[in-house]
């Protein structure tokens, strides 16, 4: 028997379609999916509803379709939700196979605190990547702890998995960090204090006309 993933789903292939059809899909629980790509026909599909949730809480997964014991790769295109409960209403897949490259987006996480005083500003929050169908990162992880005002990190700076080739160019940058808080606190001080001065030099400037009087 052969060995399955964590993203095996058995689907059920379908010949029926309309709003209709995928209405009482996903009344039953499940999910209407449509698998295209390599110059094959379109396969529509179901999907469970709650194993296919599960999976997609992660970014850019490769599912390990059974359809009728067949067995069919393909990472997911596009997940089309209801904007207001949120429910998964339908899945575009593309096949892929074992050893093919794919370009992703893949998420840019970043992990600990800069230095005291510093502000962390992250300009790019995906990086796009060439990777092997089956292994693609969840998300690249950028370590801050510690940077003083003034360092970045740029695209070519991003340490990738093994196999994978970064397709976003070089100098795109990631994250920078600035001492923006504590140099706008500082320039709030000295407002303050200059029209603190500004404040006492009128009063003294108005006094000898009071006198005068």
């Amino acid at each position: 028997m052969a060995q399955t993933t964590d993203n095996h789903l058995v689907t059920e292939a379908r010949d029926t379609f309309g709003k209709g059809v995928a209405r009482k899909i996903r009344a039953a629980g499940k999910i209407p999916a449509v698998i295209y790509g390599h110059g094959t026909d379109p396969v529509h599909v179901t999907l469970p509803g709650h194993e296919t949730a599960l999976i997609l809480r992660k970014a850019n997964q490769v599912l390990e379709l059974d359809i009728a014991g067949k067995v069919q790769l393909a990472l997911v295109k596009d997940v089309q939700k209801d904007p207001v409960r949120q429910i998964i209403e339908h899945i575009d897949l593309i096949v892929v196979r074992k050893g093919e490259k794919v370009t992703i987006d893949v998420p840019v996480h970043l992990e600990g605190e800069s230095a005291p005083g510093t502000s962390v500003n992250q300009d790019a929050n995906t990086v796009s990547l060439e990777a092997e169908a089956t292994h693609i990162p969840e998300s690249i992880v950028v370590s801050i702890e510690g940077l003083e005002q003034g360092a970045h990190i740029l695209a070519s700076d991003l340490k990738l998995p093994a196999g994978a080739t970064l397709i976003t160019d070089p100098e795109t940058l990631i994250v920078g960090i600035t001492g923006e808080q504590a140099q706008d606190l500082g320039e709030e001080t000295e407002a303050e204090e200059s029209a603190e001065g500004e404040s006492a030099d009128e009063a003294s400037d108005e006094a000898p006309a009071e006198d005068a009087e």
